[in-house]
Protein backbone atom coordinates (compact mmCIF):
# COMPACT_ATOMS: atom_id res chain seq x y z
CA UNK A 1 0.00 0.00 0.00
CA UNK A 2 2.86 1.78 0.71
CA UNK A 3 4.56 1.71 -2.74
CA UNK A 4 1.16 2.50 -4.50
CA UNK A 5 1.16 5.33 -2.40
CA UNK A 6 4.60 6.43 -3.22
CA UNK A 7 3.50 5.80 -6.99
CA UNK A 8 0.63 7.91 -7.51
CA UNK A 9 2.85 10.98 -5.28
CA UNK A 10 5.50 11.06 -7.82
CA UNK A 11 3.11 10.84 -11.18
CA UNK A 12 1.49 14.01 -9.19
CA UNK A 13 4.68 16.09 -8.67
CA UNK A 14 6.16 15.65 -11.70
CA UNK A 15 9.69 13.74 -12.19
CA UNK A 16 11.84 16.99 -10.22
CA UNK A 17 10.88 16.50 -7.29
CA UNK A 18 10.05 12.81 -7.14
CA UNK A 19 13.53 12.08 -7.81
CA UNK A 20 14.03 13.81 -4.38
CA UNK A 21 12.05 11.12 -2.81
CA UNK A 22 13.90 8.85 -0.97
CA UNK A 23 12.13 6.03 -1.94
CA UNK A 24 11.71 6.95 -6.00
CA UNK A 25 13.74 3.76 -6.50
CA UNK A 26 11.19 1.90 -4.88
CA UNK A 27 8.59 3.53 -7.33
CA UNK A 28 10.39 2.87 -10.52
CA UNK A 29 10.56 -0.50 -9.93
CA UNK A 30 7.07 -0.83 -8.71
CA UNK A 31 6.17 0.76 -12.09
CA UNK A 32 8.48 -1.94 -14.11
CA UNK A 33 6.42 -4.38 -12.91
CA UNK A 34 3.10 -2.95 -14.21
CA UNK A 35 4.46 -2.50 -17.97
CA UNK A 36 2.38 -4.11 -20.72
CA UNK A 37 4.31 -6.65 -22.61
CA UNK A 38 6.03 -5.57 -26.13
CA UNK A 39 3.45 -6.41 -28.95
CA UNK A 40 5.17 -8.01 -31.86
CA UNK A 41 5.71 -6.48 -34.85
CA UNK A 42 4.65 -7.34 -38.44
CA UNK A 43 4.15 -10.35 -40.07
CA UNK A 44 3.39 -11.42 -37.03
CA UNK A 45 -0.24 -11.77 -36.23
CA UNK A 46 -1.70 -11.46 -32.92
CA UNK A 47 -5.22 -12.39 -31.88
CA UNK A 48 -7.18 -9.09 -29.76
CA UNK A 49 -9.95 -9.46 -28.04
CA UNK A 50 -11.98 -6.22 -27.49
CA UNK A 51 -14.65 -6.31 -23.99
CA UNK A 52 -17.45 -4.36 -24.06
CA UNK A 53 -17.22 -1.85 -20.63
CA UNK A 54 -20.18 -0.82 -19.13
CA UNK A 55 -20.42 3.16 -19.23
CA UNK A 56 -20.54 5.09 -16.44
CA UNK A 57 -23.79 6.81 -15.59
CA UNK A 58 -23.89 10.46 -16.52
CA UNK A 59 -23.62 12.50 -13.57
CA UNK A 60 -21.32 10.04 -12.05
CA UNK A 61 -18.64 12.06 -9.94
CA UNK A 62 -15.02 10.46 -9.29
CA UNK A 63 -14.30 10.64 -5.19
CA UNK A 64 -10.65 11.32 -4.24
CA UNK A 65 -9.12 9.77 -0.69
CA UNK A 66 -10.19 11.71 2.03
CA UNK A 67 -7.54 13.80 3.93
CA UNK A 68 -5.33 11.76 6.10
CA UNK A 69 -6.40 11.81 9.92
CA UNK A 70 -3.61 13.23 12.36
CA UNK A 71 -3.39 9.96 13.71
CA UNK A 72 -2.57 8.20 10.54
CA UNK A 73 0.20 10.60 9.62
CA UNK A 74 3.96 9.38 10.46
CA UNK A 75 5.26 12.97 10.71
CA UNK A 76 1.97 15.21 10.40
CA UNK A 77 2.38 19.22 10.69
CA UNK A 78 0.47 21.54 11.56
CA UNK A 79 0.43 25.91 11.29
CA UNK A 80 -0.69 28.60 13.74
CA UNK A 81 -0.21 31.91 14.20
CA UNK A 82 -0.20 31.51 17.85
CA UNK A 83 0.98 28.55 20.21
CA UNK A 84 -2.34 28.61 21.56
CA UNK A 85 -4.24 29.40 18.54
CA UNK A 86 -6.18 27.00 16.76
CA UNK A 87 -4.04 24.45 13.96
CA UNK A 88 -3.62 24.43 10.89
CA UNK A 89 -3.39 20.34 9.81
CA UNK A 90 -1.53 20.01 6.62
CA UNK A 91 -4.31 17.49 5.13
CA UNK A 92 -1.89 15.49 3.50
CA UNK A 93 1.53 14.48 4.89
CA UNK A 94 4.00 16.34 3.21
CA UNK A 95 8.29 15.75 3.40
CA UNK A 96 10.21 17.94 5.31
CA UNK A 97 14.18 18.59 4.34
CA UNK A 98 16.02 20.16 7.05
CA UNK A 99 19.47 22.06 6.42
CA UNK A 100 21.82 23.34 9.54
CA UNK A 101 25.17 24.96 9.33
CA UNK A 102 27.65 27.41 10.92
CA UNK A 103 28.89 30.75 9.96
CA UNK A 104 32.82 30.25 10.94
CA UNK A 105 35.44 33.33 11.19
CA UNK A 106 38.62 31.87 9.70
CA UNK A 107 42.03 33.97 10.06
CA UNK A 108 45.28 32.98 8.21
CA UNK A 109 48.35 33.59 10.10
CA UNK A 110 51.61 34.26 9.12
CA UNK A 111 53.68 32.58 11.42
CA UNK A 112 57.17 31.03 11.36
CA UNK A 113 57.54 27.52 11.06
CA UNK A 114 54.87 25.09 9.68
CA UNK A 115 51.51 25.88 10.73
CA UNK A 116 48.32 23.93 8.73
CA UNK A 117 44.97 25.42 8.38
CA UNK A 118 43.64 28.87 9.63
CA UNK A 119 42.55 29.83 13.03
CA UNK A 120 38.94 30.01 13.90
CA UNK A 121 38.15 33.11 15.93
CA UNK A 122 34.53 32.64 16.32
CA UNK A 123 31.71 30.55 14.46
CA UNK A 124 27.68 30.52 15.41
CA UNK A 125 25.01 28.49 14.16
CA UNK A 126 23.40 29.50 11.48
CA UNK A 127 19.09 29.77 10.60
CA UNK A 128 17.81 26.01 9.86
CA UNK A 129 16.84 25.89 6.37
CA UNK A 130 13.41 23.53 5.43
CA UNK A 131 11.89 22.83 2.59
CA UNK A 132 8.40 21.36 2.97
CA UNK A 133 6.88 19.87 -0.12
CA UNK A 134 3.49 18.43 -0.87
CA UNK A 135 0.17 18.13 -2.27
CA UNK A 136 -3.28 19.29 -1.87
CA UNK A 137 -6.18 16.66 -2.94
CA UNK A 138 -9.78 18.25 -3.58
CA UNK A 139 -12.63 15.73 -2.82
CA UNK A 140 -13.84 15.77 -6.72
CA UNK A 141 -11.53 14.14 -8.99
CA UNK A 142 -13.03 14.97 -12.31
CA UNK A 143 -15.71 17.88 -13.00
CA UNK A 144 -16.42 21.56 -12.87
CA UNK A 145 -13.16 23.32 -11.18
CA UNK A 146 -15.41 24.93 -8.17
CA UNK A 147 -16.08 21.11 -7.59
CA UNK A 148 -12.38 19.59 -8.28
CA UNK A 149 -9.86 22.35 -7.07
CA UNK A 150 -8.99 22.43 -3.36
CA UNK A 151 -9.55 25.97 -2.98
CA UNK A 152 -10.42 25.80 0.59
CA UNK A 153 -6.71 24.01 1.45
CA UNK A 154 -5.04 26.33 -0.77
CA UNK A 155 -7.05 29.14 0.21
CA UNK A 156 -5.67 28.58 4.10
CA UNK A 157 -2.24 27.73 3.50
CA UNK A 158 -2.05 30.73 1.25
CA UNK A 159 -2.89 32.62 4.13
CA UNK A 160 -0.59 31.61 6.00
CA UNK A 161 2.65 31.89 3.23
CA UNK A 162 1.35 35.67 2.16
CA UNK A 163 1.05 37.27 6.43
CA UNK A 164 4.55 38.65 7.03
CA UNK A 165 4.41 36.87 10.90
CA UNK A 166 6.51 33.95 12.03
CA UNK A 167 4.40 31.10 11.93
CA UNK A 168 4.49 28.34 14.94
CA UNK A 169 5.07 24.86 13.44
CA UNK A 170 4.02 21.92 15.08
CA UNK A 171 5.80 18.74 13.60
CA UNK A 172 8.28 16.15 15.82
CA UNK A 173 11.08 16.39 13.28
CA UNK A 174 11.35 19.96 13.76
CA UNK A 175 10.99 19.96 17.64
CA UNK A 176 13.44 17.61 17.35
CA UNK A 177 15.64 20.09 16.88
CA UNK A 178 14.15 22.90 18.98
CA UNK A 179 12.31 24.52 15.87
CA UNK A 180 8.88 25.86 17.21
CA UNK A 181 8.50 28.83 15.12
CA UNK A 182 9.81 29.47 11.29
CA UNK A 183 9.44 32.36 9.04
CA UNK A 184 8.54 32.15 5.10
CA UNK A 185 11.25 33.04 2.39
CA UNK A 186 9.28 31.57 -0.59
CA UNK A 187 6.95 29.12 -2.04
CA UNK A 188 5.29 27.70 -5.32
CA UNK A 189 2.67 26.17 -6.69
CA UNK A 190 4.15 24.40 -9.79
CA UNK A 191 1.77 22.88 -12.70
CA UNK A 192 0.74 19.41 -10.86
CA UNK A 193 -1.27 16.95 -12.65
CA UNK A 194 -5.20 16.16 -11.83
CA UNK A 195 -8.02 18.19 -12.09
CA UNK A 196 -8.21 18.20 -8.43
CA UNK A 197 -4.24 18.63 -7.17
CA UNK A 198 -2.46 21.29 -6.38
CA UNK A 199 1.37 20.68 -5.39
CA UNK A 200 3.32 23.12 -2.73
CA UNK A 201 6.62 23.71 -1.97
CA UNK A 202 7.77 26.02 1.20
CA UNK A 203 11.06 27.28 1.73
CA UNK A 204 11.32 28.67 5.24
CA UNK A 205 14.31 29.39 8.32
CA UNK A 206 14.02 28.99 11.80
CA UNK A 207 13.14 31.74 13.93
CA UNK A 208 13.97 31.81 18.32
CA UNK A 209 13.03 34.68 20.22
CA UNK A 210 15.66 36.56 20.99
CA UNK A 211 15.16 39.03 24.04
CA UNK A 212 17.20 42.53 22.27
CA UNK A 213 16.71 44.57 25.64
CA UNK A 214 19.21 44.90 28.30
CA UNK A 215 17.56 45.81 31.21
CA UNK A 216 19.71 48.79 33.10
CA UNK A 217 19.52 48.75 37.08
CA UNK A 218 18.51 52.19 38.66
CA UNK A 219 21.41 51.86 40.83
CA UNK A 220 24.05 52.32 37.78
Amino acid sequence: MSSKKDILFASLLGNKVAQSIPRFNAVQNELAKHVLPPIPFLPLRQEVGLVEVDKEPEGTRWEADLPTPTEKQFFPLSFAFESNQRKYLLPYEPMISINGGHTIIRRNVAKSGRMIGSVKERWSQNDYEITITGVLIGSIMTGDVSDCYPIRDFTRLLDFLTKAKVIYVFSEPLQNLGINQIVIESFTFPFTKGENVQAYEIKAYSDHTHNLLIPISEDA
